[in-house]
């Protein structure tokens, strides 16, 4: 039975250092950091990163803790000028087709 207690412990133990090594990235730090710190301190550097404040340009202020940007979002123009020369396009794709 102390093997498959083992075996969750584990499973514990890689899913902190997962998530601390994500906070880490997405508040603008290195992964190495969220990484290290979710492997050495477990659960607790869950807790650490989770309280650590995140800097100006981050993802994680940006953006938010979770989702993408969309497309719109990154380049609207570029997006806009893309729509508007669909139909009148002389590039590379439209010779190929």
């Amino acid at each position: 039975m102390i093997g498959a207690t083992a075996l969750w412990l584990m499973y514990a133990w890689l899913a902190a250092a997962i998530i601390a090594s994500y906070l880490s990235s997405r508040k603008g730090y290195s992964e190495k950091a969220g990484l290290a710190s979710g492997l050495l301190l477990h659960v607790i550097g869950v807790i650490i990163w989770l309280a650590m404040p995140a800097k100006e340009h981050s993802k994680w202020k940006t953006i938010g803790p979770f989702g993408r940007r969309k497309a719109e979002d990154i380049a609207p123009h570029a997006a806009e000028a893309a729509d508007a020369d669909s139909g009148s396009s002389t590039g590379s794709r439209a010779a190929s087709t």
